[in-house]
C-alpha cells in the first residue's frame, strides 16, 4: 500500500491587537501614515509530506518521519515496501527579520478511496522556538509526524494538513 500526505497551506496574516488598538486611537493622518505596514505572509509547500511503501499486519502499526532526517521509523506491525518516505518542506515569505509563528494542528484523518481513515498525528517542525524571517524575508522548515494505521487497512491514503502562520 502507498501511503501519502498531501498538504495545503492556510496562511493567516494578523497584525497585533496592540497596533490594531493604536491606529484605531490615532489623533491625526500623520500618525497613522507613520506606522509601519507588514508584509502580507505567503506559505509555499516545497515538497508534501509522504510516508513511502507500507504492509501493514494484523496487529496494525505506525509508521513516523523526523522532520530534520527525514528518516522513516516503523512500528509494530508493519513492513518496508520501498519508496522515498519525505518529511515535508515549506518556505514562508513575509517581512525581514519578523518573528512568526508556525501553528499544525494536533491530528488530521486521511482517507483511502476505499473509505478507510488513517491518522497523523505529533506534527512536529524543525524550527527554533521562536521562529523569524531572515534577511531576505524568507523562513523555511521541514515537518514530519506518525502515520497510524489500523490492521487491514491497506490503500493509498490521502489528506490535507492545514498550516497556520501569523506575526507575533
Amino acid at each position: 500500500m502507498k501511503l501519502r500526505l498531501f498538504l495545503v497551506a492556510a496562511l493567516l496574516s494578523m497584525a497585533s491587537p496592540a497596533a490594531a488598538q493604536c491606529l484605531l486611537c490615532a489623533q491625526d493622518a500623520a500618525a497613522v501614515s507613520t506606522r509601519k505596514v507588514e508584509t502580507p505572509l505567503r506559505v509555499d509547500v516545497e515538497t508534501r509530506l509522504d510516508m513511502g511503501r507500507i504492509a501493514v499486519g494484523a496487529m496494525g502499526g505506525e509508521v513516523a518521519i523526523d522532520p530534520a532526517s527525514g528518516t522513516r521509523q516503523l512500528l509494530g506491525d508493519v513492513v518496508d515496501l520501498g519508496g522515498f518516505a519525505l518529511s515535508g518542506a515549506v518556505t514562508v515569505r513575509g517581512e525581514p527579520g519578523a518573528e512568526v509563528r508556525v501553528i499544525l494542528p494536533a491530528s488530521i484523518d486521511l482517507e483511502s478511496s476505499h473509505g478507510r481513515t488513517a491518522r497523523v498525528t505529533g506534527l512536529v517542525t524543525d524550527l527554533s522556538a521562536a521562529p523569524r524571517l531572515g534577511p531576505d524575508g524568507r523562513l523555511r522548515f521541514r515537518f514530519g509526524g506518525r502515520l497510524q494505521v489500523a490492521a487491514g487497512d491497506d490503500g493509498d491514503y490521502r489528506g490535507r494538513i492545514p498550516v497556520t502562520v501569523e506575526y507575533q
